[in-house]
Parts: structure tokens; C-alpha cells; sequence
């Protein structure tokens, strides 16, 4: 039986909003502009995100609610073995703090960092600064109510109306005021043709080091986004240009019986699953490193800048950093601005923790490279979440010291988030 002896804090869980954030928490005279500037919808037929009164519609089959579907207990397996044909209800943990509490206690998981669904996917495309201000306002006082529920287990991430940075700073020092908040809700993608290496961001990273805040970044697929917002649009709608190359023939012969067998045809099928959530998370967090952090200099300029790049594996940063530091060599980047040529030596020496999943076999093949820069995370409540006690027999199935399986599961974060690690569950 699997024990612990340290305190496990889940870097990466996720809540799916209410709607009572719109219809209770969002200022009254915005209600009708909110629900048009951000709205889910989850009809019994179908579902479908609105931004900016636009419905983007789920192209997955709605019976599997694939963001709110595992439970305690379940395996990968027992979620691809649900009946697609019959509605699963989403878990209750996505937006219940006991149920939440519930279900934490029996992964062994301790304490956990919040991140939106709903929000992190439509939130940054609201064009109307003073919806998205108010609706920041609603998903903030929502999510500090739930994590009253338990003060010293539950906490998370701040929305901000980065679409006016003045507001964007307001609500960053109100909600700094607040316990629960030790992070602030960063998606790596272009909002208004910006990227994170504007200048508009500017104030943004001075802020955060100036209130002592995590930048909590974590990338989303944007299946209901408009293109060229991150990688996930891009690479769903390259998806349709892919296919299978079927040879269809009769049973009696194909292209390959022997003895000159019927006739066969070459047929295009789409790929039957989606890409983007295998590829657009470690994608968009890789350009955010390589661009943000490394390229424009954020680490450089501010080095007490702390950072977690959730939800998009850890292993690539080995990869970013030896292309980095080779390409600053031979590629004039500084005709346009200095650029330090020493990636892996700002990375060591900068404030910045990677998300990793306990599978990873490079995190657990160079534990001297990676133990003191990752941050554990279950993905709760989506379909591909780990409890903590599988992520210990797999990292301790490795070999890995206790002291060093305790800082990647708790200490880290610990330390990123700026929190007491509070053991609640036993071994």
C-alpha cells in the first residue's frame, strides 16, 4: 500500500465555473453583458462556449464531459470504456469545495492551486474592457468563497482584465489582499495581435515581483476559440487536412491477395481524435518560455519573478535551452535588442518551476536536473488526472529518494506559491 511521509500539493487542479458566478457574483448591471461577452452553456443536446456573443460549439460528444469526468478511484481505462452513447454527469468537485475536499482527501492530495476552465479558455478574447473587469471581479470573489471551505488547502489563481492593464493592476492588488490568491491566471497566447513580449506587459511583471505573486501560466487547448489565438485552433484545423489513407477492397482480394484480387480504392478519412491536447500545451508553454521568459528578457530584467508553466510537461525545457543558447550564438537577435547568450545559466538562476505529470520518464530519469524546477500537478478533475498516490509509486518505482519526491510533489510549490505546506491526509 502506498504511503506518504511529506505533504503532497497539487499544482494543477481545475475548477469549472458555475453559473452562479454570472447570476450571483457578477455585478447586477453587468449581467446581460457578461453572459454575452463569456457564457457556457450545457444544453442536453449539445454545449457550446460564447465569446463576445459568438457560440463556438463542442466539436467532442458532449455525454463524456471530458474537463469534469474522473472521480476517485477511476482509471484511464474505465474513462475510455464509458458508454458514449449514454450522458455522464461532470464530478460535483469541479465546483463543490466539500466535494472537492472529499475527493483530495481520498487522491492524497493535501493541498491544491486552482485554476479556471471556462475562464482560461474565453476570458482573454473579451473585447469590452469594462465586462471583462467586472467578470474578473465575478470569478474572484466566486473562487475565494470556495476556497473559505478550507483556508489552508485550497488556493488560486486570479483572473485579470489584462485587456485594460490599469484595471488588470487594480484587481491584482485587490485580490493580493486575499490568502487564497498566490497566483495570477496567465494564458500563453495572442490577445489583440499581442503577445506576451509586448511592452504592454510590462507593468504586469513588475507588479507580480512587486506584490510577491506567482505567474501562474497554464495554456489551454482554445477549442472554442477563434484562430491564431494559441496553438490548439491551428493545429484542429490542420487536423482536418490530415487523414488516414484507407485501401478499401472486397473481402475476397485488396491490393495485396495474391493471384490478381479485386479492385481497391484509396480513401482520405479524418484522423478520429483530437491533437490539440496532445500537442498545444507543451507547444504554447515552449513559446512562452522561449520567447517571454528567455528571448524578450522578462527573467533577465526580473530575476525575483517567480513562474509556474502548468499543465504542458517538463521534459522540453532541456530542448528550449540547448536550442536557445546555440541559436544566440550564430542568429543576430541582438541587432534588435541584447539577449543574453546564456539560457541555461538564467534559467538556473531565475524563479521559474515547470509543471510535470509523474509519467514523464525524463523528470524521472534526471531528477538532478529537474527536482528542484517542477511542480507536481493531477489535472483534477479532467480526464487524464493522476491521484498523488500513483504519481509516488512512480516517481519512488524510479528509484527517487524520499526527500527528493517530497520537494517535487509539495516543496516546490511550497515555495513558488508562497504557502505553509499543511499535511491533511495520512499515508
Amino acid at each position: 500500500m502506498t504511503t506518504k511521509r511529506f505533504v503532497v500539493f497539487d499544482g494543477d487542479s481545475h475548477v469549472v465555473e458555475p453559473r452562479e458566478v454570472w447570476e450571483t457574483y457578477l455585478d447586477p448591471e453587468y449581467r446581460t453583458l457578461g453572459k454575452s461577452a463569456l457564457w457556457r452553456e450545457e444544453g442536453r443536446l449539445g454545449a457550446y462556449l460564447k465569446i463576445n456573443g459568438e457560440m463556438f460549439r463542442d466539436t467532442d460528444n458532449v455525454n463524456i464531459p471530458r474537463c469534469a469526468i474522473w472521480r476517485p478511484g477511476m482509471t484511464w481505462d474505465d474513462i475510455g470504456d464509458l458508454d458514449p452513447d449514454t450522458r455522464h454527469p461532470m464530478n460535483e468537485g469541479a465546483w463543490n469545495p466539500e466535494a472537492r475536499l472529499r475527493d483530495m482527501d481520498a487522491m492524497g492530495v493535501d493541498q491544491t492551486f486552482l485554476y479556471p476552465t471556462w475562464f482560461a479558455e474565453g476570458f482573454p478574447l473579451v473585447k469590452d474592457p469594462d465586462v471583462a473587469y467586472a467578470l474578473a471581479r465575478a470569478y474572484n470573489n466566486w473562487i475565494a468563497d470556495f476556497c473559505q471551505a478550507a483556508p489552508d488547502r485550497l488556493f488560486a489563481a486570479a483572473m485579470l482584465p489584462l485587456q485594460n492593464m490599469a484595471f488588470a493592476l487594480d484587481e491584482l492588488h485587490r485580490v493580493a489582499a486575499l490568502p487564497c490568491f498566490c497566483g495570477a491566471f496567465i494564458r500563453p497566447m495572442f490577445v489583440e495581435n499581442r503577445y506576451l513580449t509586448h511592452p504592454y506587459y510590462e507593468p504586469l511583471w513588475a507588479e507580480l515581483v512587486k506584490l510577491d505573486i506567482a505567474a501562474a501560466v497554464h495554456a489551454t487547448p482554445g477549442l472554442h476559440n477563434p484562430e491564431w489565438t494559441s496553438h490548439g485552433p491551428f493545429i484542429e484545423k490542420m487536423k482536418g487536412r490530415l487523414s488516414k489513407r484507407s485501401l478499401l477492397g472486397d473481402a475476397g482480394g485488396g491490393p495485396f491477395a495474391g493471384g490478381g484480387g479485386s479492385a481497391f480504392t484509396i480513401a482520405d478519412e479524418p484522423l478520429g481524435h483530437s491533437l490539440s491536447p496532445i500537442l498545444s500545451y507543451w507547444l504554447d508553454n515552449y513559446l512562452f518560455a522561449a520567447s517571454t521568459l528567455l528571448g524578450y528578457g522578462v527573467m533577465n530584467r526580473y530575476p525575483e519573478m517567480k513562474a509556474v508553466l502548468a499543465h504542458g510537461k517538463a521534459t522540453w525545457m532541456e530542448e528550449v535551452l540547448e536550442k536557445f543558447e546555440a541559436s544566440t550564438r550564430v542568429i543576430a537577435l541582438q541587432h534588435y535588442y541584447p539577449v543574453r547568450t546564456d539560457a541555461e545559466e538564467m534559467w538556473e538562476e531565475g524563479k521559474v518551476m515547470l509543471g510535470f505529470d509523474a509519467d514523464e520518464r525524463g523528470v524521472r530519469k534526471m531528477p538532478e536536473r529537474y527536482s528542484n524546477k517542477v511542480v507536481w500537478g493531477s489535472r483534477y478533475p479532467n480526464q487524464d488526472t493522476m491521484s498523488a498516490w500513483e504519481a509516488i509509486d512512480l516517481l519512488t518505482a524510479s528509484n527517487l529518494e524520499d526527500a527528493v519526491i517530497a520537494q517535487m510533489m509539495g516543496g516546490n510549490a511550497a515555495q513558488q506559491f508562497g504557502i505553509e505546506l499543511v499535511q491533511a491526509v495520512g499515508g
